[in-house]
């Protein structure tokens, strides 16, 4: 499942014109990044839940889902939240033991099979990815582990005692059949705080987390404009780079340290730095910004 309903506040106003997962990074959306990532680790059934724009968004996943990928789609008229998303389509999840569960917006390149195979090999409920690293005092993403890599602790909401290490919630799950058996009832519910913790508070022994180093994965969080514009911008090596550089070629191009979408026009003497250009955009005659995006006929800086 690719988790993709969120509303994308904080890229505002970007995602008033498209969802988070569907803006262009470097020529393409960005949820074509995590459907090449799962079909390069042999995922061949993806279903992704949207909210806002859905249209927007399913026609991005659909251009850019990889050749013998059947793709699904949960819409969601009242936004149900993490959780509720995921009890939404737990019936298909529970079809493939253990099924991944990861996030729409980012660009994350890791090594998800080995992942798996962790997993299996405890025979775990639910296993996370963390980022090494301790940013406890901004709580946001933290997520705390004994010396057996049990998760004590979720940001500064819950813990529950024998922290060990920690790190930074990379947004990617590898979760067992057996664990949607603890799904709240009810519709709108956070998987951390109304799935997860009440299990660990119930003394469960089998949520787990992969601490890997910042340098063993790439995780990229596109979560504001100064995240995204550094995702089109500083680009970053792709163990499946190969298969998304075809259709990068056949839409945006790179001029210097400025990304333009497919048929986006610049007009006469425009001059822009460190900026993006939305496919079919047109930029007007003598426009000088830098540091943006321009999208939806404006520059809309960071």
């Amino acid at each position: 499942m690719i988790v993709a309903a969120g509303l994308g506040t904080r890229l505002r106003p970007l995602t008033e014109l498209r969802p988070k997962p569907a803006l262009p990074v470097r020529g393409i959306p960005l949820i074509a990044y995590t459907l090449a990532l799962l079909a390069r680790h042999g995922v061949s059934e993806v279903i992704v839940n949207c909210h806002h724009l859905p249209d927007i968004l399913m026609d991005a996943a659909r251009r850019h889902c990889p050749l013998d990928m059947e793709l699904r789609f949960s819409i969601e008229s009242e936004l149900l939240d993490t959780g509720g998303g995921i009890r939404r389509v737990a019936d298909y999840l529970r079809q493939s033991d253990p099924c991944l569960i990861v996030a729409g917006d980012m660009l994350l390149d890791a090594d998800l099979s080995a992942l798996v195979a962790s997993h299996r090999e405890r025979q775990d409920a639910w296993t996370m990815l963390l980022r090494a690293g301790d940013r406890r005092e901004k709580a946001f993403g933290s997520v705390g582990v004994d010396p057996h890599d049990r998760v004590r602790r979720i940001g500064t909401r819950h813990d529950f005692g024998g922290e060990h290490r920690a790190g930074l919630y990379a947004w990617a799950n590898v979760v067992a059949a057996r664990a949607f058996d603890a799904l709240p009832d009810r519709e709108i519910f956070s998987h951390f705080d109304d799935w997860i913790a009440p299990q660990l508070a119930s003394g469960a022994t089998d949520i787990r987390a992969e601490i890997l180093a910042a340098n063993d994965f790439v995780w990229e969080p596109v979560g504001t404009p100064a995240e995204y514009l550094a995702a089109n911008l500083d680009p970053i090596e792709l163990s499946y780079g190969a298969a998304i550089a075809g259709a990068q070629r056949a839409g945006a191009r790179i001029e210097g340290d400025v990304v333009i979408g497919a048929g986006a026009e610049l007009g006469t003497g425009v001059r822009l730095q460190r900026a993006v250009v939305w496919d079919g955009e047109h930029v007007p005659d003598d426009l000088e910004a830098s540091n943006g995006t321009f999208a939806g006929g404006e520059f809309h800086p960071v």
